[in-house]
């Protein structure tokens, strides 16, 4: 296993909520305002997880310049956890 992979998996397995947002956008481009609703996580902490998985290397932000509506995908690194974690 590289150290990409590792870094992600424990990234995901030390926070409830890193793992259902990654569930949630799994094979999708989504909104946070879509994630908050289907995980019922508060908006503000979507934003906070986002930003965590997305310095990880885990998603990804399709229009990082738009004020609303940003759009997030997983990774292939996000992928890959997402399938080693289940």
């Amino acid at each position: 296993m590289d150290e990409k992979l590792i870094a992600g998996i424990s990234l995901v397995k030390s926070s409830r909520h890193r793992r259902k947002i990654l569930n949630t956008i799994n094979n999708d481009t989504v909104t946070p305002s879509e994630i908050s609703k289907d995980t019922t996580i508060r908006l503000n902490h979507v934003s906070m997880y986002l930003s965590e998985l997305k310095e990880g290397g885990l998603v990804e932000c399709l229009n990082e310049s738009a004020k609303k509506g940003r759009l997030y995908q997983l990774t292939e690194l996000g992928k890959k956890v997402i399938q080693t974690t289940g």
